[in-house]
Order: C-alpha cells, then sequence, then structure tokens
C-alpha cells in the first residue's frame, strides 16, 4: 500500500528531518508534496535522488493527500488542518495546537500506541522533551507507579529551528575571534558558552513562574501516561549544543525499585537504548545521540535522599525521536 504524503514545513530543520526519515525507513510514498511559505516556494529538495519543487501553502493544498506532516508552527497548523481533513488527509501535528484538546491523541507509539485509532482527522506529536522523557519512564511506571517527576532539560538550540542553530554558531565565531558587539535576532541574551533557563526565547513566561515549555512537559507527560495524579515539575533550558536534548530525571515511586532492576527493565524496553557503565566512563552523550533513533539512557542511580527513589540521564535527537521520527512512526501505525 503506497499513499500520497505532504509535508507541512518542509524548508525547516524538522521538515528536512522528516525527509530523512521517510526515505530512510522506506516510508511507502506514492507522490510527495512539499509544502512551505510564500518565501521558500520554489525551492528544490532532494528525495530519493529525485528534486522536488517546494509549492506555497494553500487551503487547495491537499487534495489526494492521505497522511498530512505538520511542521510549521502552532498558527499554521490551526489554520491549515482543517483543510486538509476536510480533504480526506490524517494529520501529524508536531505543533503544541492541538496537543490538550480532549479529542485530539496525543501519541508516543512506544507508550500509547492505542490512542492512534481514537483521532479524528488529526494526531498530536508531543514536545521533544517530553517524548524522550515518556519513552525511558513508561516501562517503571507499569512495574512500579511513578508518584512524582523532577525533571531539568538541557535542550540543544535545533529545538528552536534552522536560524537558532545559525545564531549559535555565528556567535560563537564571533566570540573566538576576538569580536565585539555581535548582534543577535533570536536569543535575548548570548547562547554561545552560556546557558538560559527560559524556553521558548520569547514570550516564556506565564503567571505561574514556570515557562510554556515547562508546563507543556508536565500537561503533556500526565496525558500521554494515562495517569493525571502523577505529579510533574520542570526546569527546561537552553544550552549550546546544536542537537540533542539532555536531562537529569527524578522519580519517587509508589513501591520500591533497585537501580539494577530499572536498568534491566529499561534493558529490553521498545526506544530505549541503555548506556550505564560507570566503571568505564559510559553514559549517555549528546553527541552520541545525534542522528539516532533511540532514548538513551544511563546514570541510573536510587536517591538516597527518600525511600522510594531513582535519578537517572536522558538524551535523544530532539529533530529525530524528538519531533520527525515519532510522526513518521505514528504515520506508519496509521497504515
Amino acid at each position: 500500500m503506497t499513499v500520497n504524503v505532504a509535508v507541512v514545513g518542509a524548508t525547516g530543520a524538522v521538515g528536512e528531518e522528516f525527509l530523512r526519515i521517510l526515505e530512510s525507513r522506506k516510508f511507502p510514498v506514492k507522490e510527495l508534496k512539499l509544502l512551505a511559505s510564500k518565501r521558500s516556494a520554489g525551492k528544490k529538495m532532494r528525495f530519493y535522488g529525485c528534486d522536488y519543487t517546494v509549492q506555497e501553502l494553500t487551503k487547495h493544498s491537499f487534495q489526494g493527500i492521505k497522511i498530512a506532516l505538520f511542521s510549521a508552527g502552532g498558527s499554521i497548523s490551526r489554520e491549515y488542518v482543517p483543510y486538509a481533513i476536510e480533504s480526506g488527509a490524517v494529520c501529524v501535528d508536531n505543533s503544541s495546537a492541538f496537543r490538550m484538546d480532549d479529542d485530539v491523541p496525543l501519541v508516543v507509539p512506544e507508550v500509547n500506541p492505542q490512542d492512534i485509532a481514537k483521532h479524528h482527522g488529526v494526531i498530536a506529536n508531543p514536545n521533544c522533551s517530553t517524548i524522550q522523557l515518556v519513552v525511558a519512564l513508561k516501562p517503571i511506571h507499569d512495574a512500579v507507579r511513578i508518584k512524582r517527576i523532577v525533571v531539568s532539560t538541557y535542550q540543544a538550540v535545533s529545538g528552536a529551528g534552522l536560524k537558532a542553530i545559525d545564531e549559535l554558531q555565528k556567535e560563537t565565531a564571533s566570540i573566538l575571534s576576538g569580536h565585539e558587539g555581535f548582534k543577535r535576532n533570536l536569543f535575548p541574551y548570548q547562547i554561545a558558552f552560556n546557558v538560559l533557563p527560559q524556553i521558548p526565547q520569547s514570550n516564556a513566561f506565564l503567571p505561574n513562574g514556570y515557562t510554556s515549555e515547562e508546563m507543556k512537559m508536565v500537561n503533556e507527560t500526565k496525558k500521554i501516561m494515562g495517569d493525571n495524579s502523577i505529579r510533574v515539575t520542570a526546569t527546561t533550558v537552553r544550552v549550546p549544543v546544536i542537537r540533542s536534548h539532555s536531562e537529569s530525571v527524578n522519580i519517587e515511586t509508589e513501591r520500591k525499585i533497585t537501580a539494577a532492576a530499572v536498568k534491566k527493565l529499561l534493558s529490553t524496553a521498545p526506544g530505549v537504548k541503555l548506556v550505564d557503565d560507570t566503571a568505564n566512563q559510559l553514559y549517555p552523550l549528546a553527541t552520541m545521540a545525534a542522528g539516532k533513533d533511540e532514548v538513551f539512557v544511563g546514570r541510573i542511580r536510587e536517591d538516597e535522599s527518600i525511600d522510594h527513589g531513582i535519578n537517572m540521564w536522558v538524551v535523544s535527537d530532539n529533530l529525530r525521536k524528538g519531533a520527525a521520527l515519532n510522526a513518521i512512526q505514528i504515520a506508519e501505525k496509521l497504515l
């Protein structure tokens, strides 16, 4: 079975990753339509060795399309997903536009694939930092039930798009060459050789003092895990890394579980790669995860400050499993 596929936001960081993963996983594409803003229309992109011309996104773009992969921002999704559904497409949306809608499944295939069947034309792809968190925690939750999660993220600039990568690279080069007064356009402060406890880079903070990114992790984790009783708190931080998000995760479980038991669970968990050999200084790294599909987990140890606590370090490529791969896995299950 082959299907007609549209990629919305094709020229962005996630859009480019969509094409690489569709090709590498041999997704059964019959016809491919690349869609973007009027500014990007006409650009050529390669897929299976052929050049495809990016077309301007309009409300008529989805005729004959069966699966539409969206990664062009929430406002674009809210405007154009209804047109795609009306044309008969099923949409997998990478923005936050529909994630918390009660009638829209929020899916990580290793965690809650059964929710895909509940869709009414759109399935939401979770936030990148949430995806890797729940992939690592779901096997533990099933075994001993997690009561509380404390997560601190160290997020790569690619999570803010291609312009953020460009700004980090140029600012780093400027500082290393001794030039002062680099004019940044995206981040509120220097990102090169710095750490910013603010995601997103504008309009981040909510009345409760948390950022919107932090509250996404709180609310999305509960929805995906199917358990509103889990208490979650998050601190999200941008670091001068191009690719792969890292997370320090502390959990409190209802019943006691040892670090050895957690390692055994995760060694066979779907989508997880256990890298935990501290005797040989082996643990997950951003450079290790870049370009890989798995969620890497290590530094697993018992929290000695509470009775039923576990600490771990979780790393994943935010553009692959954190965005494009997860969406395409959803599309594969749709087929």
